[in-house]
């Protein structure tokens, strides 16, 4: 048996995920940047629907800290099971129609085979023009030279990166220059932040372990993670 650390690190990555949200909502890339007034802009997160790719802890925790602004959460994963907090659960082939009806997307999912370029162009195109794309979790779910002509052409309201691939992002890239994206340097769990969970996790399974009951964070060669 082989045991990772997934679910382990949800919290702070959810938080980071509800951060570069509002962010995104705000328009605070654009302001940030800013040297004049400018207009009025930004847009509530109250009543959004929001489609989450992934049902781990990440998206557990994220449909936690979603509860309060009454959202439609649309939650896409392998299998059908539904995940308490969430409106639907649908399969991976229901995502181009997902992606359609959603405000926010998140991505929450393991890169896996399956998962990879996950968003491309076509589901670039297919997304909402006022959609924003959030990926708190790998870099190759998205081609990121399709993003970066999505966001050029204004196919998408915006995206907010914590993740890239390529890792760190050249500085020569032009998505550090594109008004419509956000980019943090894979900050959303620091050291700081996940010595004491990872801490937990080792002290946790050890006692299951000794007591013979299942350990937490189970790796599944099948699923690939």
């Amino acid at each position: 048996m082989w045991t990772s650390a997934k679910g382990a690190y949800s919290q702070p990555v959810a938080e980071h995920a509800l951060a570069l949200i509002f962010a995104m909502l705000r328009d605070l890339p654009i302001r940030a940047r800013a040297h004049d007034w400018g207009k009025p802009a930004g847009t509530t997160l109250h009543g959004k629907r929001v489609l989450i790719v992934g049902a781990g802890g990440i998206a557990t925790e994220l449909l936690r800290l979603l509860a309060p602004f009454n959202n439609h959460v649309v939650i896409i994963r392998r299998t059908p099971a539904p995940v308490p907090g969430a409106q639907q659960t649908e399969p991976f082939e229901r995502l181009s129609n997902e992606l359609a009806e959603a405000d926010i997307v998140v991505l929450a999912a393991a890169l896996t085979p399956l998962t990879r370029k996950l968003i491309a162009a076509p589901e670039l195109h297919t997304m909402n023009p006022g959609a924003i794309l959030i990926n708190i979790a790998r870099g190759g779910l998205i081609d990121l030279d399709a993003l970066t002509t999505a966001l050029a052409d204004k196919q998408i309201r915006g995206a907010a990166l914590d993740v890239t691939e390529p890792e760190p992002l050249p500085s020569s890239h032009p998505l550090w220059k594109e008004p419509r994206a956000l980019i943090t340097p894979h900050t959303a769990d620091t050291w700081d932040m996940i010595w004491p969970l990872l801490q937990e996790r080792i002290i946790s399974n050890a006692k299951h372990f000794l007591a013979g009951t299942d350990m937490r964070g189970q790796i599944n060669p099948a699923a690939g993670y």
